[in-house]
């Protein structure tokens, strides 16, 4: 079984290239190919994941070379509850539908649970026209809101926000 492990900056390039491959799939069919480019830029520079990990407080758990996931503190709700912000949660194309994904949901869920100090609310978002909603779905989150956001040079990720609360 793959060892999902906490990644360092100097994991970067090896997401880097996962993200090549994964998030370019993933998207392809829903994004024009400049929207594209923009955004891996945006999420996957070197200087944003270093950003992400060392100033924005994000958690990256790696599978090297297989999967990676990332998380971040977002607050409180309004009812109590910690609030964290799945970001990223991709696998590679050949180690889909294997449980590898819920393995890694499983590890984010493991890695709040031992800073939150309370209640949790985890969310997501996710294109509204991503067929990881029903995967989401599955794992027992659900649609909790959706938004239009505006991500810059004219670009939206028109997505639901979902939910679980654990």
């Amino acid at each position: 079984m793959e060892k999902i492990r906490k990644a360092t900056v100097e994991d970067i390039p090896m997401i880097r290239s996962m993200a090549e491959v994964v998030f370019m799939q993933t998207y392809a069919t829903i994004n024009p190919p400049e929207q594209m480019e923009f955004m891996m830029d945006w999420m996957y520079s070197e200087e944003s994941l270093r950003r992400q990990m060392t100033t924005d407080g994000n958690v990256f758990l790696v599978v090297d070379g297989k999967a990676y996931a990332s998380f971040r503190h977002e607050g409180m709700t309004e009812d109590g509850r910690d609030l964290f912000h799945l970001e990223k949660l991709y696998i590679m194309p050949e180690k889909q539908k294997t449980g590898l994904g819920k393995r890694m949901f499983d590890a984010v869920v493991e890695e709040i649970k031992k800073t939150a100090e309370g209640p949790v609310r985890i969310e997501l978002n996710v294109n509204r026209h991503n067929p990881a909603v029903t995967f989401y779905e599955h794992i027992g989150m659900h649609k909790d809101r959706q938004g239009d956001f505006d991500i810059g040079h004219g670009y939206y990720m028109n997505d639901y926000i979902m939910a679980i609360d654990l």
